[in-house]
């Protein structure tokens, strides 16, 4: 179901976080780049009645910037949308991790959980940090990538549908890409779907949601992982293959060279077209 192209990569990404971990200057593997070097800071989202609490950290030279949806019941500090953050900013990427509800809805969901499946209510929420973003300075001219979880991969993917000039890639970890409806026929940026090879049910979702897609688009089964990720290695190859999809649209898209995550045996980044997986 995997390649091995990624290998290199795991293994370098494995080695930071050994490095961090002994320097103090981090914790569960996520990074926090010294200041003056993409350092993860905090900020305020706002726009119309919304204020949203995020951190946001641009590396100097970022081939591009990629926003986290979290999943369900989440926030912005999931240990593993965090952890694929610190890797993508490993590896010359930046990252804007937000909190999709504000705190009095936060409050009202862990009462009733009404808010956390309201997928047109999430992808106004990032349609709204896009475009906050696309008016600071750091992100000028830079290309723009969605990382949803969950049910934050279907509001990725309206959020991507609605903003087709901006966003150049999507990736979606343990997804529900399906709840995005009628939406997946518009979206025009690349999208990467990431499944654990043990979570059956979300499987069958993605295969639907695939389906759908009138783009270039790609499942990933990750062998031996559940739904969380939990399993030794799986989260690691979650950002490997999140890193490569990312580098490489963004080059497409601005035509710059970046950073080259993982290379195969002719030593050039792994294209869709090289995989087993690839569906179009």
């Amino acid at each position: 179901m995997t390649d091995g192209g990624t290998g290199a990569f795991e293994r370098e990404s494995a080695m930071r976080r050994r490095g961090w971990a002994a320097s103090g200057k981090g914790a569960a593997g996520i990074e926090h780049p010294a200041a003056g070097d993409g350092s993860s800071r905090a900020a305020e989202i706002t726009f119309g009645a919304v204020t949203l609490r995020a951190d946001l950290a641009v590396p100097k030279g970022a081939a591009g910037i990629v926003l986290f949806a979290h999943g369900s019941g989440s926030s912005r500090m999931s240990p593993r949308n965090r952890q694929v953050a610190g890797d993508l900013r490993a590896h010359g990427l930046g990252t804007l991790l937000f909190d999709l509800l504000t705190p009095e809805e936060e409050r009202i969901d862990l009462r009733t959980s009404e808010l956390r499946f309201d997928i047109p209510l999430l992808a106004e929420r990032l349609v709204g940090a896009t475009d906050w973003l696309l008016a600071r300075d750091e992100a000028a001219k830079l290309p723009l990538g969605y990382f949803g979880a969950s049910t934050g991969a279907a509001a990725a993917l309206i959020a991507a549908a609605r903003r087709p000039d901006v966003v150049a890639a999507v990736v979606s970890r343990s997804g529900r890409p399906d709840l995005a409806g009628r939406n997946l026929e518009e979206v025009r940026a690349p999208t990467l779907l990431i499944v654990g090879g043990l979570d059956y049910p979300v499987i069958e979702m993605n295969q639907t949601a695939l389906g759908g897609l009138r783009v270039e688009k790609r499942l990933e089964i990750v062998e031996g992982a559940t739904h969380l990720f939990e399993e030794p290695g799986t989260l690691e190859r979650v950002a490997a293959l999140a890193t490569a999809w990312f580098l490489g649209h963004f080059r497409e898209r601005t035509g710059r060279e970046t950073p080259r995550a993982d290379t195969g045996a002719a030593g050039r980044l792994e294209s869709p077209r090289d995989s087993q997986n690839v569906q179009w």
